[in-house]
């Protein structure tokens, strides 16, 4: 290094532009990362069209019906013209555009194409798509879904997806986030599979000993409700729900250990689910 290169001088300039580039990739790469994760940056009709048709970049499709959720939530018609598209994503291949679709298709309980579809979603082997499918009828005042809304109060089970020795991975009360391994089976041919939680919640019971045989089916993990699943079941039947439902959603208006506005909305289900039994007077 010359004697120029290291004079203070040099080194400050040196110092200055490290502290500049730095500045700038402060800048540059949040707003990179945000311009390809965050939904909320407004599209243009244009671009909506051209994001729902995206099949080789899914969150530009999730990026285009957060934007069209925004729109019909606003009572903008123009949203109307992508509902053709709409319809056709919910058979994507791809199950978190499915269940975007399901919640989004809620958001204009005047469309009866989504009706339509979301009748057909209930059956989905996707878990989370049946799901709000079924809320998302409830908007139509459809009971639909009423089956689907009552299993979300309930328990889930994890189950064995082939036959082999389990190693379970949790113990009751443990938290598990949807996606989490829950234990592991070693099949006959050396092979191992993960069994992951179909839904997030607590862990509520473990159903099969470490270390035991297990066929395909057998129950290994009991995943108790979730506390927002269960609150959003529970306004479901709100609109939807009958006497025979009454006798599950005061056990969870009497849950002591559920956070409060789940016991609040399970006061107000069972209250209108009462009234609308009530026999109406005659004129």
């Amino acid at each position: 290094m010359s004697n120029k290169e290291s004079t203070p001088e040099a080194r400050g300039r040196r110092l200055v532009m490290l502290a500049t580039a730095m500045a700038v990739a402060f800048v540059v790469l949040p707003y990179l990362f945000w311009h390809r994760t965050w939904f909320g940056r407004p599209l243009r009709n244009a671009d909506i069209a051209g994001y729902l048709n995206d099949d080789s970049h899914p969150r530009r499709v999730q990026h285009a019906l957060a934007q069209l959720s925004e729109r019909m939530a606003r009572g903008d018609k123009t949203a109307s013209t992508h509902y053709p598209r709409i319809v056709a994503l919910a058979s994507h291949p791809l199950a978190e555009i499915r269940t975007t679709v399901a919640w989004l298709m809620g958001q204009d309980n005047d469309a009866e194409a989504f009706h339509r579809a979301l009748l057909v979603m209930l059956g989905d082997p996707d878990l989370m798509v049946r799901r709000n499918a079924a809320l998302a009828l409830t908007r139509f005042r459809d009971p639909a879904g009423r089956a689907e809304l009552l299993a979300m109060l309930q328990p889930i089970a994890a189950t064995a997806p082939a036959a082999g020795r389990v190693t379970v991975d949790v113990s009751p009360g443990r938290e598990a986030r949807r996606g989490a391994i829950l234990a592991r089976i070693a099949t006959a041919g050396g092979g191992e599979i993960e069994v992951r939680a179909p839904v997030a919640g607590e862990i509520a019971s473990v159903a099969a000993a470490s270390g035991t045989s297990v066929q395909p089916g057998t129950p290994l993990v009991m995943i108790a409700p979730d506390p927002d699943h269960a609150w959003e079941a529970l306004r479901g039947l709100y609109l939807v729900g009958e006497p025979d439902d009454l006798h599950t959603v005061e056990h969870f208006r009497a849950a002591q250990n559920l956070p409060d506005r789940v016991r609040e909305q399970a006061a107000f289900t069972a209250r209108a689910i009462r009234t609308r039994a009530e026999p109406r007077p005659s004129r």
